[in-house]
């Protein structure tokens, strides 16, 4: 009954604040009378028997907030907490806005960078169980990943154990045919099983049958979502229509769903079966396919490249001449759809985190100053009654209230810098990467930024805290504040200030490694001069040029026609452009020299006579190609530097033959000239020898046409453009782009801007929330010794002496900075090595710029406060105190 009875008292407590505050003061001076009662019984005067009784009971209002804090409900105490938090950062606006900016700030940088993270890195890719897909390729000398040949993959697939299946992909091009209307159209040519082996489900009608990869069958297609859309209006009906390929019909059987990718193919319009083999596809020299393949239950990727490498082992002594040194490649279909981006990614997250923990550092600076100017009020409200918990509640809820604003706010500025980053990226790159798809506010960001606000208030809280721990409420109340504590928080704020200038040093040194990489880039040796040069590619239908005289007919018509436009200075024909990729390579055998079977492997391009004249490459020994190599004249090639240098060392190549592993007569070549070294791969690779075939000797229905012109290629693109498409109604012409346009658009230069690009802009933001944190830091330190640059002042210290003194000041926490951060700038730059070019981790004079930038923006930053303490009134300053 007595417990009943204590709740039914306790009850109405629960429904309000002040009826509760009521009762429990009548109960408390019911329990102080009866105490007084009984004392004066023992003997004690009335007044003394009252003094005993109040110190016996203690401080009532600390009673009172000890009892609501056991009795009531706690969201009443949230609410008043929230409720007065709200009206303190009202009557602190400017504190309140800087704040939450800083935050929003940081949250939205790293929730942008973890955008990218998340759809690259973490999202799952669209295929059933895509943690059991492969990507299996063969490998070489010089090719850690090469491309398999047809019959080595016909091989594999049928000999290999691990693989519940295995399917080829390739890349190929089509003359799309509608209406009157000829375009080149990118396509994908893959087994009759690769869409099963994917786990992908058609959206409309069915995938490719087993055995419709075979010769003999029907020509058929499947089309992507987007082809699906843009060329034929989303209509159902597609489903058995056809549609002109390269001259031929080919019956639509199924449209893929909206989001499939492979992204390696991700720009292919059309899915075509295998089919015919072309002429690569029948030597097994010949390499132009990859493979996917999907692991048995319980075998590792491990287990399937032993087994795969028994397998090209095996081959490679079946067919020792095209096989050998030929290894296997496998490795999770992710890690080759992720390839240079994850570095990149990591790299940035990395940066992003780093600005988001100085903004918060510079928020917690900004509450430690704050929090100082607050210490008289939280000793008051300490002699008061109010316990250590009840304040700190108190300023958690203020610093929760903050990190939930910048975390809402830091989120909305996250979609804005996502399409400030997507801005940086070139279009085709975009469209050719559905990463991107992904991109924006979603579920995982939302955590992400909720798990961070969480963090950011736990830090944030942590600064009144240490305050609360440290406060003498004595000493508070007695001298204003102005005690051993006061010296702990400049301390203290001098700590955090070091801390983000060492983070923004870092942060600035690897934007200038990575700055400096992208000018080495940028500046590497081409070899040629790519100014004023227009490119295009050009593709003819199969068939079109059946005999060598009709092809050197062709090749001539296209360049006495570009070379006859207003504006250009001369043109040239060849099968791969500059600064494109060590590819399209052949393996070769010198004449007269010892040969064990090694593969020579060079690059091979196809060029008319004015090409290399057009490029403005240089001709060291020898002659180019004429008019008159055709193929009815012997076969002659040139060759570059590099070439001469590894298979003619210390002798002339003019007049050496070069042929094939085998020397078969027809592909024994003469040399007749020696060129520069053109750079044929990335502007990040290394110049392979290369060899430079006649063109008017072969018969190629893709090459590519560059343009020298005598003003702005950009504004010749069109006429080039429509000029070869008037040679007639079949040809095809892509691509078209300037040289210059095309190599700042390359996967090297892009990756290595864009990193540079926004690591730069974090360097940026973090040096200025550095300096404004120094700032703070000497303008509070001047504020607290006014008193004393007062009476220094009143004892004949000059304006020099105080100007100093808040100088050194000043000096040494950026001094400190600049050490700690120059150390941990090489660290970083040892960790981001794999993106750099050209330059080492510790290059020198980067960091020293870093270390004088970051000196004179802190000088400047100081100058301020110190100018402020040198105009210090004595007398006014000792009056005041």
């Amino acid at each position: 009954m007595n417990v009943i009875s204590r709740f039914l008292r306790k009850l109405p407590l629960l429904f309000g604040r002040n009826r509760f505050r009521s009762e429990l003061d009548e109960e408390m001076a019911f329990h102080r009378d009866q105490t007084e009662r009984e004392l004066i019984a023992s003997g004690l005067t009335p007044q003394a028997a009252h003094t005993a009784a109040m110190r016996r009971f203690g401080n009532p209002t600390q009673l009172r907030e000890r009892s609501h804090n056991t009795i009531a409900f706690r969201s009443e105490i949230i609410l008043h907490d929230l409720r007065f938090a709200l009206r303190q950062l009202r009557k602190n606006p400017g504190f309140a806005a800087t704040a939450v900016f800083i935050l929003a700030l940081g949250i939205g940088v790293s929730l942008a960078i973890f955008s990218f993270v998340d759809a690259v890195l973490i999202r799952p890719l669209p295929f059933a169980q895509p943690n059991r897909i492969a990507f299996v390729t063969e490998k070489a000398p010089g090719f850690p990943r090469s491309n398999l040949s047809r019959p080595d993959y016909d091989d594999w697939k049928r000999m290999n154990t691990t693989l519940s299946s295995l399917d080829a992909v390739g890349g190929t091009g089509f003359l799309l045919r509608q209406g009157s209307i000829t375009e080149p159209v990118p396509a994908g040519r893959v087994s009759d099983g690769f869409f099963s082996t994917l786990g992908v489900n058609m959206l409309l009608g069915r995938d490719f049958l087993p055995g419709e990869d075979q010769p003999g069958h029907s020509k058929i297609v499947i089309l992507p979502w987007g082809t699906w859309q843009k060329r034929f209006g989303g209509r159902t009906s597609v489903i058995g229509q056809s549609v002109s390929l390269d001259g031929n019909a080919y019956t639509i059987v199924g449209v893929l769903p909206r989001d499939f990718s492979y992204f390696p193919r991700a720009n292919a319009q059309f899915w075509v079966p295998l089919l015919d083999r072309n002429g690569c596809e029948t030597r097994r020299s010949c390499h132009n396919l990859d493979a996917i393949g999907r692991l048995r239950d319980g075998v590792t990727i491990d287990a399937a490249g032993k087994d795969l490498e028994r397998i090209a082992t095996q081959l490679e002594r079946q067919y020792p001449d095209s096989n050998r040194n030929q290894g296997a490649f496998i490795a999770p279909l992710r890690d080759i759809l992720v390839g240079d981006m994850q570095p990149i990614l990591l790299m940035l997250l990395a940066g992003s985190a780093l600005l988001l923990l100085i903004a918060c550092v510079n928020v917690a600076s900004l509450l430690l100053v704050r929090s100082e100017s607050r210490r008289r009020e939280i000793a008051v409200r300490g002699a008061l009654g109010a316990t250590s918990a009840r304040v700190l509640a108190q300023f958690v809820t203020e610093a929760l209230l903050l990190a939930f604003t910048g975390g809402v706010a830091g989120t909305l500025l996250s979609s804005g810098a996502i399409s400030v980053i997507i801005s940086l990226i070139p279009q085709t790159m975009v469209d050719n990467m559905p990463f991107f798809r992904y991109l924006g506010i979603n579920s995982h960001t939302i955590a992400v930024a909720a798990g961070i606000a969480a963090l950011a208030a736990t830090f944030l809280a942590a600064i009144p805290a240490l305050l609360l721990s440290r406060l003498n409420l004595q000493s508070t109340l007695a001298e204003g504040g102005r005690t051993a504590a006061g010296r702990f928080w400049r301390r203290l704020g001098s700590s955090l200030v070091v801390f983000e200038l060492t983070v923004a040093v870092v942060l600035l040194a690897g934007a200038g490694l990575l700055g400096k990489s992208f000018y080495n880039l940028l500046h590497v040796p081409l070899n040629f001069d790519p100014a004023n040069l227009a490119t295009a590619y050009v593709m003819i239908p199969d068939g079109t040029l059946k005999t060598n005289d009709q092809a050197v007919a062709f090749y001539r018509d296209v360049n006495r026609r570009l070379s006859a436009l207003p504006g250009v200075q001369s043109a040239g024909l060849t099968t791969d452009l500059p600064v494109q990729c060590n590819c399209d390579t052949d393996w070769i055998r010198i004449v007269g020299k010892p040969y064990n079977g090694t593969h020579n492997e060079v690059n091979q391009r196809d060029v008319s006579p004015a090409y290399l004249p057009t490029l403005k490459a240089s001709l060291i020994r020898g002659r180019l190609f004429t008019e008159d190599d055709t193929a009815a004249k012997p076969n002659v090639i040139v060759i570059n530097q590099a070439l001469a240098r590894k298979y003619f060392p210390g002798e002339d190549p003019i007049g050496q033959k070069i042929g094939d592993t085998k020397l078969t007569p027809a592909s024994i070549r003469t040399v007749i000239g020696v060129v520069e070294d053109v750079r044929e791969s990335g502007l990040d690779k290394d110049i392979w020898p290369a060899e430079y075939q006649a063109i008017y000797q072969g018969t190629d229905n893709y090459f590519a046409v560059a343009v020298r012109t005598a003003g702005d290629p950009r504004a010749l693109l069109p006429s080039i453009v429509s000029t070869l498409r008037a040679i007639g109604p079949t040809i095809g012409v892509y691509g078209e782009i300037t040289m210059d346009d095309q190599i700042n658009a390359s996967q090297a230069a892009f990756l290595h801007r864009f990193a540079t690009g926004i690591v730069a802009g974090f360097a940026v933001i973090a040096l200025l929330l550095g300096i404004v944190g120094l700032y703070g830091v000497v303008a509070y330190s001047v504020s607290q010794r006014t008193r004393e640059i007062g009476v220094r002042m009143a004892l004949g210290a000059q304006r020099k002496a105080i100007y100093s003194m808040v100088m050194r000041q000043a000096g040494l926490l950026t001094a400190i900075g600049v050490v700690l951060g120059l150390a941990c700038s090489i660290g970083a730059g040892l960790a981001m090595r794999g993106l750099l070019f050209g330059v080492a981790a510790w290059d020198a004079s980067t960091l020293a710029i870093v270390a004088l930038v970051l000196a004179a923006a802190s000088l400047a930053a100081s100058f301020f406060p110190a100018r402020r303490a040198a105009s210090v009134n004595p007398t006014d300053a000792l009056r005041a105190e």
